[in-house]
């Protein structure tokens, strides 16, 4: 598990996000893809996520650091399921500060280059259940 593909592209796009380079990240998600903001609120399509992590970044004040712990990742054919333990810190105002742990969930699907694009990043996974307006 430690040297799978998935694992190092997910790392990659972390760090895209926290340097706050949308442009590099937009290439890890496939065309079509889906995005998890908030419970209820989904961005469809890399217009769509590209708008929702800038938001996100002005939300966090720009100091938004994600990153993976503990992964399992389920493989079948050209798709796979990434089930992570997602660590966020953020200086989310400037006095206070912003920690989580979440089991995220991610979906990935091989495109016709067989390159891992992610089709489906819900960093809120199971918990999305306990949410009645999804």
């Amino acid at each position: 598990m430690e040297n799978h593909e998935l694992k190092h592209i997910i790392e990659e796009a972390d760090n895209a996000i926290n340097r706050e380079d949308f442009v590099a990240l937009l290439d890890f998600y496939s065309d079509d893809a889906t995005l998890v903001i908030k419970p209820g609120m989904l961005a469809k399509g890399k217009d769509e996520i590209r708008k929702a992590f800038e938001a996100i970044a002005e939300y966090f004040n720009h100091s938004l650091v994600v990153k993976q712990g503990e992964m399992s990742i389920i493989e079948a054919g050209d798709t796979a399921l990434v089930i992570s333990k997602t660590l966020l810190s953020a200086n989310q105002k400037t006095d206070s500060i912003f920690s989580m742990e979440r089991k995220a969930t991610y979906v990935f699907k091989k495109d016709f280059n067989k390159i891992w694009r992610c089709v489906i990043d819900n960093s809120y996974g199971v918990d999305l259940l306990e949410e009645k307006n999804i």
